[in-house]
């Protein structure tokens, strides 16, 4: 800059320019990305700081370099507005011209983003020069057209730099941009095939879960019609709360316990008294999200693989744990044992638990457990843990309260 103020401009001033420019990446507007350095409070204001530093670097340089001397005050209005103009015009370029010059073919960069560039460069010289009437100073009075051709002859190259660094941003930025929303797409269409495998599971599930409950009520008819009679109107009584789920994925503990409540009455009816069940939940896990239907496939096949084997004395237990910042559920009953079953085929491999470890792997990927183990002779434990989230009314309670 002290070399435009003296007509004697250096090819490090041109890099000192470019490098400058270089270093503010710009973005959008009608709904697209703008990083919030982009608002022009923060974005103008950093090229001023920019000019301002140049201004220093060129003023310690005379010092120690030249003898010649130019006041500091001088040289920081001058490069403050210089960098304030670029700031104000690469702003308003990016703002109204953005999605244009990202889009811009090499026919459009030459027939319309050249002569933008050469308009630019001359209109920021051009109010440069109206602000500075006294540049250069080491020169007598000139005309203000005078002024405009000396420094049009030195710095409108430098302009013409700083503009097709500008450009070269905005296309980075754009570039980036569409790569994000790739990724976003991506990330949307993975989801929407998670969520339309999980429903396909429930889908599996509901009917599998009817077809058998149907099959025991049908047995009953045979033997005890009351019984058959009190098991139809809990299915009916089932089948609503399924309704009312609707396509919901994810619910609170409680909810999944009031629905394996009444199937465990079912299963009461069904087996005449023959098992004993019981079930024990962490008081603070009741909000807790579980995946829907995520324990009944569990007692089915605690039934049908273990205590429909026995004539008596069977026992039942489900288990809600908190551990740590995870869920801990298990079912426990009595029965064959896993060898056993193993040899008659029947070792729980089945739909059930197969769609209870689909559903855990596309919820929770590689944060879940599931084990199944034998931990007596006549005694089989399935486990499942995940991580622990709380349902959402509890949390705006929570922030309510904490308000």
């Amino acid at each position: 800059m002290a070399g435009r103020l003296e007509r004697n401009s250096s090819p490090g001033h041109v890099q000192a320019k470019v490098e400058g420019a270089s270093l503010k990446p710009l973005f959008g507007k009608n709904g697209r990305f703008q990083p919030g350095f982009m608002h022009p409070a923060i974005f103008i204001p950093s090229w001023v700081l920019l000019g301002f530093f140049f201004a220093l670097q060129e003023w310690m340089s005379m010092r120690m370099w030249s003898s010649y001397r130019i006041s500091a005050t001088i040289l920081l209005e001058a490069w403050g507005v210089y960098y304030f103009l670029w700031g104000v015009f690469t702003w308003i370029l990016w703002w109204w011209f953005g999605p244009q010059l990202q889009r811009a073919g090499l026919v459009a960069i030459l027939t319309r983003v050249l002569p933008l560039c050469i308009f630019v460069s001359i209109l920021q010289e051009m109010i440069w020069v109206a602000v500075f009437p006294n540049i250069p100073i080491n020169r007598p009075h000139m005309s203000y057209w005078r002024r405009l051709e000396l420094e049009l002859s030195d710095e409108l190259v430098n302009n013409i730099v700083i503009f097709w660094c500008a450009f070269g941003l905005f296309r980075g930025i754009g570039y980036y941009q569409r790569y994000r929303e790739k990724e976003d797409a991506a990330a949307e269409l993975e989801t929407r095939l998670a969520n339309a495998q999980i429903s396909a599971l429930r889908m599996q599930l509901n009917p599998h879960f009817l077809f058998n409950t149907m099959n025991g009520i049908s047995s009953l008819m045979q033997s005890d019609v009351g019984a058959a009679d009190t098991m139809l109107e809990q299915l009916a009584s089932l089948l609503r709360i399924t309704l009312e789920r609707g396509d919901a994925q994810l619910i609170p503990l409680s909810d999944e316990l009031d629905f394996i409540e009444l199937y465990l009455a079912m299963q009461g009816s069904r087996f005449g008294g023959r098992v004993r069940q019981s079930v024990s939940v962490d008081p603070g896990l009741h909000d807790a999200l579980v995946p829907a239907m995520i324990l009944q496939p569990l007692v089915e096949n605690a039934y049908a693989h273990g205590l429909s084997k026995l004539d008596a004395d069977g026992i039942l237990s489900i288990e809600a744990r908190k551990e740590g910042n995870r869920v801990r559920l298990s079912v426990v009953n009595s029965g064959v044992g896993l060898l056993r079953a193993e040899c008659n085929g029947s070792s729980g491999s089945g739909l059930g638990l197969a769609n209870v470890k689909a559903r855990l792997r596309l919820h929770y990927g590689a944060q879940h457990t599931f084990l199944i183990r034998e931990t007596s002779q006549r005694k089989v434990q399935v486990t499942i843990t995940f991580p622990l989230q709380l349902s959402e009314h509890l949390e705006e309670a929570t922030a309510s309260f904490g308000a």
